[in-house]
């Protein structure tokens, strides 16, 4: 028996479309994945809390940007540059994706989750513990990196589901650009 995949993914080789359609389905997967974090933080009542000397990867990253630009982090400024970290993370991660979607659309095969489990390796399992800004996924409790591997399924899903609802809308043959529509308002 053979087994074929298909994707049914949509794409032009327009490399810009695609970056831009990556770009926001990213950005907006990033803040999907945030919120089914924080929920699932909230279900678990014996979730504990970080320690204070565990500072999130997000925040070590920022704190070392703005090292960089001759910048001390505040303490009160480090969840939102952790978070600007992340969401940005996200953006360009699926701004990548989106226009390597145009090329070999083949990469958007089972709506995205094979790249959400890309992402989850490459950055989560693979860079970040080699970078020093995490503990390797091996020293974590496993119910956390089954979440963390959950997350991830979910950011390449919606990245996906909205690289392809807003693609049409920059073909400029969408009815919703089209000079016809637009007589018509």
């Amino acid at each position: 028996m053979t087994t074929r995949i298909v994707s049914t993914g949509v794409s032009s080789g327009n490399v810009v479309r695609g970056a831009i359609v990556g770009l926001v389905g990213g950005l907006l997967a990033a803040g999907v994945m945030s919120v089914a974090h924080r929920i699932l933080s909230d279900l678990d009542p014996k979730a504990e809390a970080p320690s204070p000397k565990a500072e999130d990867p997000t925040v070590k990253v920022a704190r070392a940007a703005t090292g960089l630009a001759g910048f001390t982090l505040a303490e009160h400024q480090k969840p939102r540059a952790g978070a600007a970290v992340h969401y940005a993370f996200g953006a360009v991660v699926g701004a990548v994706y989106g226009a390597v979607a145009e090329i070999a659309p083949i990469v958007t095969t089972a709506f995205g989750v094979p790249f959400g489990i890309g992402v989850w390796f490459g950055a989560h399992v693979v860079a970040v513990p080699a970078m020093g800004l995490s503990d390797s996924p091996t020293r974590q409790p496993v119910a956390k990196e089954a979440e963390e591997f959950g997350l991830h399924v979910v950011y390449g899903a919606v990245t996906e589901l909205v690289r392809r609802k807003l693609w049409p809308y920059l073909d400029g043959s969408c009815s919703a650009w089209s000079s016809e529509s637009s007589r018509s308002s």
